[in-house]
């Protein structure tokens, strides 16, 4: 089964200084339909103006990746971590037993990033960091895992059964898919548009795969490269509600 969610169905929230496309339950929007997809438990599509941010918060109990498309992030936490993430790095956080951190944009460009939130494997774990920088080669025309819990070489460590990946895929490439019995697929567009099984989605939709054991992608314009972000996600967390 695929479910494709135009991007129009994204909930936004913008106070100024940020305007965040949320896909899932988050903050102050609440969807009782809407609250996870498998062990994902949020994807918020932010945008953060220069000289303003995030200040220091508390989380607990989740993987939380981001994704930095454009501008810069500078991260300060409890654990003694910091420094700033540009364009083409992510970084993730294990929240465990609990952490403080902020994420400012210090630059004098917007940011426009991704945070994904992953209901981790097991509770009270320590908390950690990690960051790393790819560059956009990587993920021409392949699945280039950002992050994963399933050791893949190369990919940040997350403590969750699921694996990020990020693509751009450019017309006469195909990815071909196949899928674990208990996996869901998750992907959400930011650029071109792609087929999947015979279903498109463009800039901003989503589309939430269950069910299917094989998916195929590939691009339907030969202009714009399908650019997008791929979670491969277990069922095993779906019941894992804690607080972040």
């Amino acid at each position: 089964m695929i479910r494709i969610i135009p991007a129009q169905a994204r909930h936004l929230e913008g106070s100024g200084w940020l305007k965040s496309y949320m896909l899932f339950s988050f903050s102050n929007y609440y969807d009782p339909d809407n609250i996870q997809f498998g062990s994902l438990r949020a994807f918020n599509d932010n945008n953060v103006q220069p000289g303003r941010g995030f200040s220091t918060h508390p989380h607990s109990e989740m993987e939380i990746i981001s994704v930095v498309l454009d501008g810069e992030i500078t991260h300060e936490d409890n654990m003694g971590n910091g420094g700033t993430l540009g364009k083409g790095e992510v970084q993730c956080i294990t929240a465990g037993t609990g952490i403080l951190h902020s994420e400012l944009n210090r630059g004098k460009e917007p940011l426009h990033f991704y945070q994904i939130w992953i209901l981790p494997s097991r509770t009270g774990l320590e908390p950690a960091y990690s960051q790393i920088k790819f560059e956009d080669s990587k993920w021409r025309n392949q699945l280039l895992p950002l992050a994963s819990g399933k050791g893949l070489e190369n990919a940040l460590r997350i403590k969750a059964d699921a694996t990020i990946y990020r693509s751009s895929l450019e017309k006469g490439h195909i990815i071909h898919l196949n899928l674990q019995k208990d996996s869901r697929i998750f992907v959400y567009m930011f650029a071109g548009e792609l087929c999947i099984n015979g279903q498109r989605i463009g800039k901003g939709d989503q589309a939430r795969i269950d069910l299917e054991q094989e998916i195929h992608m590939e691009p339907v314009s030969s202009g714009t490269p399908a650019e997008f972000i791929l979670i491969d996600v277990s069922q095993k967390g779906a019941e894992i509600q804690k607080k972040s």
